[in-house]
């Protein structure tokens, strides 16, 4: 289930709040101006079926650490690439993104060479691995493979209330207390219906239903 084709590029970016178009070239490359003509970046992520375009679990979690080690540095595609190669040939691991490795001395070493290759102060790379472990800290691994994601809500949640997990809800976000979907609240919501009634009907907290509808209507 973990690598089966689920999402479009437009759901997924919803999920994880990134702009289509940024995970688009992850996954497609893109083209780009330069003196004697135009370039392209190749891919970073291979979609899980790329006759259709689409996603799977995997990829999402792909993404998503991606977005966490391009957060708040403005580094080049290139770089990032050049640092996954690195893990490839070097550290013998593929598909690094989506490996419970990142955890280990093997990210340490990865993170390190990333980290040169974007010109890091010491401090920056420590503060790199900060961001980087507050998002591995938000997806829960089984047998060192990823099996849950805790999508942030805002940049300062630290609650792990809304889920992206590939055996419930056919990998959409629920709310996992009770394994609601994030989209049902809001379309009740659109519809008219209270906070106080959908607390009501699925037992759970206000604050919770409050939480899903902050979480589908954020960019």
């Amino acid at each position: 289930m973990l690598d089966t084709p689920t999402y479009t590029i437009t759901e997924a970016a919803h999920y994880l709040k990134l702009a289509p178009a940024t995970l688009r070239s992850w996954f497609m490359g893109r083209s780009y101006p330069k003196r004697d003509g135009p370039g392209y970046f190749e891919p970073l992520i291979q979609f899980a079926d790329k006759d259709q375009r689409l996603l799977s679990f995997t990829n999402l979690v792909e993404a998503y650490v991606l977005r966490a080690l391009r957060q708040n540095h403005n580094v080049s595609i290139s770089a990032l690439r050049n640092a996954l190669d690195y893990a490839e040939q070097e550290l013998k691991i593929s598909r690094l993104l989506m490996k419970h490795d990142l955890l280990t001395a093997t990210g340490d070493l990865f993170l390190q060479y990333y980290g040169e290759l974007i010109n890091l102060s010491q401090s920056g790379q420590l503060a790199m691995r900060k961001i980087l472990e507050a998002y591995l800290a938000r997806i829960e691994w089984n047998m060192e493979l990823p099996s849950r994601i805790y999508p942030y809500v805002t940049s300062i949640d630290n609650q792990k209330i809304i889920a992206i997990d590939p055996c419930i809800g056919f990998g959409r976000p629920i709310l996992i207390h009770k394994g609601i979907s994030t989209a049902v609240i809001v379309d009740r919501i659109d519809a008219g219906e209270s906070v106080e009634t959908l607390a009501e009907d699925y037992d759970l907290k206000p604050d919770e239903i409050e939480m899903a509808i902050v979480y589908e209507r954020a960019a």
